[in-house]
């Protein structure tokens, strides 16, 4: 039985990661400030990956109580709506503080731990939004950007011990994708992607349940690109009303 955490497992696509390794027979901590809106075989703790204290506290308390860190996933994110001239400070701190540096706190206290033990895998959620331009998530963007490019100097750093990848999302049909987006605005992005719809979240957990295994074992400081084929092409993120600002996120 491995011993995997994962943040942001409440809902979206790290609920469904949890229940993934769960179904296994893997030991789930879930680390998220919100409770999980469905039940499941995990264990949660209520921590905010922006509090670098916590996660390293909650992270120890995890692998004193396991004897060990198998992989730890660093899924939590967050974005908001808005243009360039109109994200405040405040704003875009927040979103920093959760979806990068949350990423880099949780891998390092991850990290700590699994060097010395000369195992473990580190795994986080990235977009297709940290590879091209997309309107009015300049600062959820760049984010990813960033945890695609902590990707290559953790595994640099940490290897050949310590594997690091990323699972890189187009449109993922999740709680917050539905929570702003209509009907309408879900259908133009589908039409955009040559799979012709959303992901479920289940299939990005499936990605990382393959990561984390011993088939992935040459697989290190690499993103797995999910998104149906939308960035396959030139044309797939250009026309639509739901380029003009709605671009879809993990």
């Amino acid at each position: 039985m491995r011993t995997v955490v994962i943040s942001g497992a409440s809902s979206g696509i790290g609920w469904a990661t949890a229940q993934r390794f769960a179904a296994a027979g893997d030991h789930v901590v879930n680390l998220d400030p919100a409770e999980p809106t469905e039940p499941g075989p995990t264990t949660w703790m209520n921590v905010d990956v922006a509090d670098w204290a916590a996660v390293e506290q909650a992270v120890d308390e995890v692998h004193r109580s396991r004897g060990g860190l198998d992989v730890v996933i660093a899924n939590a994110g967050i974005s908001i709506r808005r243009g360039v001239l109109e994200l405040t400070e405040a704003q875009a701190r927040r979103i920093c503080e959760v979806n990068l540096l949350g990423v880099l706190g949780l891998w390092q206290a991850a990290a700590r731990r699994m060097l010395p033990a000369r195992r473990g895998v580190l795994l986080a959620t990235a977009s297709v939004n940290g590879h091209r331009g997309y309107p009015f998530y300049a600062d959820y963007n760049a984010t990813k950007a960033g945890v695609a490019a902590l990707c290559r100097t953790f595994a640099l750093e940490l290897s050949p011990y310590v594997r690091v990848a990323c699972v890189t999302p187009g449109a993922v049909l999740t709680p917050m994708q539905r929570a702003e987006y209509t009907d309408q605005m879900l259908a133009e992005v589908n039409e955009r992607i040559p799979a012709g719809r959303h992901a479920d979240p289940s299939e990005i957990a499936d990605a990382y349940f393959y990561l984390a295994s011993d088939e992935a074992r040459f697989i290190t400081g690499q993103e797995i690109i999910i998104d149906g084929g939308e960035t396959a092409g030139a044309t797939t993120a250009i026309l639509g009303a739901a380029d003009r600002g709605q671009a879809p996120r993990p």
